[in-house]
Parts: structure tokens; sequence; C-alpha cells
């Protein structure tokens, strides 16, 4: 299994004379010399550019203490995960680990990695102990030399760079870099090595740095424009917020494949969101386009699912069963196959490809080429051209009234089966409702806010009432099973009243909830 660092760091400007201050700041007990080292670190990246686009490092480095195969990718600013694997391959070699190229597939797609860029460091190290003498902060003064490969411009230049510890106190690089800053030393604006090397040594044919990424022209040290500047017209604004799903799903899947928590969740809720705005303004974008799209986001949506919803229904099991009287728990023994049938999934897992292969696979990465495409030639209606504002209050208020009629449907209907799927059929337009209102924060404000706000209210209701039918029905299942098989099958039972219990409180609250949130307009 890879190494994984996580890294806080702030990188400074500084001169070649440029001599370090007094840096025992408050928290710091002693400063320590850790003398030179030389590293060489060769970069990947495709022929395009599109790592250093999304600020990530593919490097190869030797010299120091960590010799070996590094990935660096963005959590927030100033943060980065740090992904390391051994030493492979030769100094040019493009045998990048395939633990790391799977990392950034979502990114690179089908192009192939390459060496762009060779750094030469020479390290001056200096450590900032506490009291006890653990390592807080590492000062890392570094003379850099860049050549950009193969055979391009070449730079130099010297920084000084501070990295966190674990563990250490998060306002100690605050205190060291007004200390710096005291002396005379700047922040630098580039957030890493390699984007300063690719904007000062130019491309290999003497052309401008810019790059391509995702199908777009951009400078490789160009951060993103940040979600709530869109632009004034209903294209530009809904196109925005369709770039920010993809890069939301381009984001997440390195953290998907690493297993991160919520990151499953994270991103099949990107795809929730792109097919809603995609319906929800299908006047703003041409449904010829987007409905293709729609169906391939709902298959990667169920791919995502499969584990996560096992994952919720287990949850939610576990803790009715805590809930159960203390009387009525069955002892330990007798619990053991209550609990391998409760948790085990519905369905066999090899009937489904692992999810990783679902991310590697053909279809998947042709849906992101194809949500690149859109952004690239974006298939806008007349109404495009419209002002913001006024298409989204409309889009708004469509999705609210269909919202009301299938609200008042589920009302009128009987509880039963009938009940249960029309208030799943609530849940899913309030979802929709609900991701409409936030597509239009930025041009709404708090109007959209509100509503937003009160369409989470609504979803969140049904959805627990939805969570409770799934679970009546696998308990359902395995008391069946249970049957079969000779065992016991009242706290089956149990379990299953306890959650017709809850459904029923669910459902006496929501006229209440409804009444509510129909009272106030949606904008």
């Amino acid at each position: 299994m890879a190494d994984v660092v996580r890294e806080t760091e702030r990188k400074y400007a500084a001169d070649d004379d440029t001599t370090l201050p007094d840096l025992l700041v408050r928290g710091v007990g002693t400063a320590v010399e850790q003398g030179t080292v030389r590293l060489d670190a060769t970069y990947f990246d495709t022929a395009a550019g599109r790592l250093a686009a999304d600020g990530v490092t593919l490097r190869r480095r030797t010299g120091g203490g960590d010799d070996g195969w590094h990935l660096k990718l963005p959590v927030e600013p100033g943060v980065r995960d740090e992904i390391r694997e051994p030493l492979s391959g030769g100094p040019t070699s493009g045998d990048v680990p395939a633990a790391l190229t799977a990392l950034v597939r979502s990114r690179v797609r089908e192009e192939p990695l390459v060496p762009v860029m060779r750094l030469r460091t020479e390290r001056r190290v200096l450590h900032l102990l506490d009291a006890s003498g653990a390592l807080l902060v590492e000062v890392a003064v570094d003379r850099v030399r860049a050549e950009r490969l193969p055979g391009g411009g070449t730079a130099a230049w010297t920084e000084i760079e501070t990295e966190s510890a674990e563990g250490a106190p998060a306002k100690l690089l605050d205190r060291i870099g007004k200390r710096l800053r005291a002396a005379g030393v700047r922040r630098a604006p580039d957030t890493s090595k390699l984007a300063r090397a690719l904007a000062e040594t130019g491309a290999p044919d003497g052309s401008a740095a810019g790059t391509e990424a995702h199908g777009e022209v951009v400078h490789p040290v160009k951060p993103p424009r940040p979600y709530g500047d869109p632009g004034p017209t209903a294209g530009e604004h809904v196109l925005h917020y369709v770039r920010a799903q993809r890069d939301a799903l381009v984001f997440l899947d390195p953290a998907v494949r690493r297993g991160l928590p919520d990151a499953v969740h994270r991103m099949r809720v990107a795809t929730r969101r792109l097919r809603s705005c995609f319906r929800s303004y299908r006047r703003v974008l041409d449904r010829a386009a987007t409905d293709p799209l729609r169906a391939e986001l709902k298959w990667l949506a169920g791919e995502l699912g499969v584990d996560r919803d096992h994952e919720v229904l287990t949850a939610r099991l576990t803790e009715r069963l805590a809930e159960l009287p203390q009387g009525l728990q069955p002892g330990p023994v007798r619990l053991a196959p209550v609990r391998a049938r409760l948790l085990a999934p519905a369905a066999p897992t090899g009937e489904r490809p692992p999810l990783a292969a679902t991310l590697d696979g053909a279809r998947y990465l042709a849906l992101l080429d194809a949500l690149d495409a859109l952004l690239r030639e974006p298939p806008l209606r007349p109404k495009a051209s419209r002002p913001a504002a006024k298409a989204t209050a409309k889009a708004v208020t469509r999705d609210f009234d269909r919202l009301a009629t299938r609200v008042g449907r589920a009302l009128a209907t009987p509880a039963g089966p009938e009940r249960d799927t029309a208030l799943h059929e609530a849940r899913k337009a309030a979802k929709r409702a609900r991701y409409a209102a936030e597509a239009a924060r930025p041009a709404l404000g708090k109007d959209a806010k509100r509503q937003q706000k009160r369409m989470t209210r609504v979803q969140d209701l049904l959805g627990e009432h939805q969570d409770g039918v799934v679970a009546r029905e696998a308990l359902e299942r395995v008391a069946r099973e249970a049957h079969a098989a000779g065992e016991e099958t009242f706290t089956y039972g149990m379990l299953y009243a306890s959650e017709r219990a809850l459904a029923e409180e669910y459902e006496r609250e929501l006229p209440a909830l409804w009444r509510k949130v129909a009272d106030a307009a949606p904008l």
C-alpha cells in the first residue's frame, strides 16, 4: 500500500543571499540545522499539461530521505496529500506506478504521461522543535534549477518553504510567516515549484506557457474561477454550475479510489446535481445534448450507490437493534445470525465489477469527455441569452410547483405501498427543487438560499421515510431467509414494527411541514 502524507505548507519567494531570521516564535523551543541535501526530480504530465492545470504534481525524485514516486493531490488551499510509491524506472522513465496512474485517471483520461520538467534543488533544512524535542515545523531554503523537457527553457530561483509536522499547532505557520515577512520575505504566488517552473521556462517551442485541460485552454498556474461569479446571462450561469460539478467529479475520483470517508457520497451528489441542472434548465441547454448525459450520469450514480446504499441500510438497522428495549434484545449468541443477515449485501458482490474497475472503464471516461465537450461547445438555446436572475427564478418556481403536485398527490393517497411510492416520487421532486435553488443562489442571493433550506427540510423528511421503506423491505427478505433456515424471526419482527412506527410518524409530520413551506413563496 502506498504511503500517504498530509502536507500543510507555505512558500515564500527569496533572494539568493536571503538569510533566515530568528524563527523561535511562541511555541518553538529550539531550531536545529539539518544540513544540506541535493534533490533531483523529474515531473510527469500529459503533453497538454492536464495535471498542472489542476494543481496536481507527479514526480520521480532521488535525494533526501524520501526517494521515490510522489503524487501530490490538492485538498484545500495550502494543503495537499502526498501519495508515495517506491522508486522504479530510470530518471526519465515513463513507467509510472499503476497505483498512481489510477489516481490521476479522471484528469489524464487516456493521455500518456511523459516527462515535462526536471528540477534540481539544493536544500538547506532547519527543524523547529518544541520543548520536548518533537518536530513542529521543517523550514527549507531551496535553490532551484529548472529545465523544461524535452530540451526547453531553463530557470533558477530561491524560495523558502515551511511545512507543519503532524499534530503541530495550526497557528504556528502563521507566526513563522509573520516573522519571515517582517524580515522582508514575501509569500510566493505559486502553489508548487512545478507551477513556477512552467511559468518561467516557457514551452519547448518558445510559445507561451498556456496548456489545455479538460478541453479548455488555461494557464497552468491559474486557479479555477471561484463559484459565485458565473456571469450575467442564464447560459453563463448554468454552464458555470455545470463546470463546478464536472470539476467535483474529477476532484473526487481519486478520493473514491482511496476509500476516503464520504467520497462516494459526495461524488454521487455531484452526479445528481448535474442531472437536476440539465433537467431544471432545459430551456437554457438543448435536451438533445443533455438527455444522453443525464442517462449516463444516472448509470454512474447507480454504480456509486451500490456500496453507499448498503452502508446506509447497515447503519440504520444497527441503530434500530440498539434501540430495542433491553428485555427484548437477543443475547450475544442469538444476536450473531441476526447481525450477519442484516449486514449482508442484498445481492452477491461478485455480480458487479469493483468500483475502481468502473472508474477505469471506457464508459466512465467517455462520460467525463462528453461533459468536457459540452462545456467547450455548449448547446445553448435562445433563452440562454436572457438575464440569469429571470431564468433561474422561473426554473425554481417550476420545480417547486412540480413538488407541490407530488406532495398533494401523496397526501391524498391512502396509507400503504401506493403512498410509499408517491412519497418517494415527492422526495425526488424535492431533491430536484433543492438543487435548482442551489444553482440559482449566485443570481438570486438570499431568496434562493432560503428556498434551498426549505427544500432540504422536505427532502430530509421524505428521505427518512424512504430509507424506512427500504429497511422494511430488507427486513422482510432476511426474515424469510431466517425462517427457511430454521432461525427465530422475532427480532426481525420487532425491527419491522419499529420502522413502521417511524414511517407513520414521518407521515404525520409531513402535512404541517408542507403547510409551512407552501405558505412561503418560492422566491
